[in-house]
C-alpha cells in the first residue's frame, strides 16, 4: 500500500519548450537503463528476497524509483506542452507527435518502445543484487549523457542533477544489501547456488 503525496520529490519548473531535449531525456522515462524498469526490476525482485531487510530496501527503491518517473515525465511535459506545429517539424518531433500528440509514452530515445526485457527478476538474491547495482551504474551513465545535453539550459540540468545523485546512492545501498545476504552464506559457496531456493550449491548435494 503507498500514500501518494501530490509534490515531485525534486521541484521541476521548466519556463521554455525544448522538443530535441525532451527526445533525449524520454529514455530515462521508457528505456533500458530508465525509472520505469528501475521501478519494476525492483519492486518484482524483492518478493524472492531472503533478508528481510534487503527486501525492505528494494520496496524503498522501488516506490522512489516510481517518484522519479513521476519527475521524468514532469520534465517531457514541460518541455514539450506548448509547442507550435513549427517547432514540432523542425526538432524532428513530428514522428512522436504522429502517434502520441504530447502525451507522455514509455521509449528510448531512439524510439524504441519499453519492453519488459530491459530488466530482469531471476529469483536469486546474489544474481538480483548485481543486476541492481550494475542497472544504477547504467542510469547514472545515461544521466550523465543527459547532463553533456542540457548543460546550456539550467531549469533542465538541475532536476537531472538531483536524479544522477540518486543512483549513486542506490548504488550505494545495493552494495551494502549484497554484503548483507553473503554474510549469512557460507562464504565458499555464495556464487555457486541461489540461496532462496537451495540449501546447498547443487554440484555439492551429494557431498
Amino acid at each position: 500500500m503507498w500514500i501518494y503525496e501530490k509534490r515531485l520529490q525534486f521541484p521541476v519548473n521548466i519556463k521554455e519548450t525544448n522538443a530535441k531535449l525532451a527526445q533525449d531525456i524520454i529514455s530515462q522515462y521508457g528505456g533500458p537503463d530508465g525509472e520505469l524498469s528501475a521501478s519494476m526490476r525492483y519492486l518484482s525482485q524483492r518478493y524472492s528476497m531472503t533478508d528481510n531487510k534487503v527486501k525492505s530496501a528494494l520496496t524503498d527503491i522501488g516506490t522512489e524509483e516510481l517518484g522519479h518517473l513521476e519527475m521524468i515525465g514532469s520534465i517531457i511535459h514541460q518541455l514539450t506542452r506548448d509547442l507550435s506545429m513549427e517547432e514540432i517539424k523542425a526538432s524532428g518531433f513530428d514522428k512522436y507527435y504522429i502517434d502520441h500528440t504530447t502525451g507522455i509514452w514509455p521509449q528510448a530515445a531512439g524510439g524504441i518502445p519499453f519492453n519488459a526485457c530491459e530488466f530482469q527478476c531471476k529469483g536469486d538474491p546474489i544474481t538480483d543484487l548485481f543486476e541492481d547495482m550494475a542497472a544504477e551504474q547504467k542510469a547514472r551513465s545515461t544521466y550523465d549523457n543527459i547532463l553533456r545535453l542540457c548543460k546550456d539550459h539550467p531549469d533542465v540540468a538541475e532536476p537531472i542533477k538531483f536524479l544522477r545523485e540518486r543512483e549513486i546512492v542506490h548504488f550505494q545501498r545495493f552494495g551494502e544489501c549484497l554484503e548483507a545476504v553473503k554474510d549469512n552464506l557460507d562464504f565458499k559457496n555464495f556464487y555457486a547456488f541461489n540461496p532462496s531456493f537451495d540449501t546447498k550449491a547443487p554440484c555439492l548435494k551429494n557431498s
